[in-house]
């Protein structure tokens, strides 16, 4: 069974799990500020769910591709929403700063 590491954390989960389920479902806080409230509920079209994830997930949905296309997103960087990511395999969640997870600063990683 796969294990998603984030925030400290270590969660096992089932291969093609959500990954935003499994880190809401896990207490992990995946949302910056007041966008926990604002927040779309896993339909890829807000996307302040956006984290850097290491290792194995599903394909990029076009949901994905196209709300992180968008400003304040750049398609530039290594960003996934965690509400359109599958857990495939072993991965490692990082969080960075901004409303929608788009910032330079790391607000938390993977680290145990």
């Amino acid at each position: 069974m796969p294990q998603v590491f984030a925030q400290g954390k270590v969660i096992v989960c089932s291969d093609g799990d959500n990954l935003r389920q499994v880190l809401l479902n896990n207490d992990i806080n995946l949302y910056n500020g007041n966008a926990s409230v604002i927040n779309c509920h896993g339909i890829g079209t807000c996307g302040t769910c956006a984290v850097m994830v290491e290792g194995k997930v599903s394909e990029v949905t076009w949901q994905d591709k196209t709300r992180r296309s968008l400003p304040p997103h750049s398609p530039s960087k290594n960003l996934r929403l965690a509400c359109q990511t599958k857990v495939l395999g072993d991965v490692k969640v990082t969080k960075f700063d901004g409303f929608w997870g788009q910032g330079e600063k790391v607000v938390w990683t993977a680290k145990v």
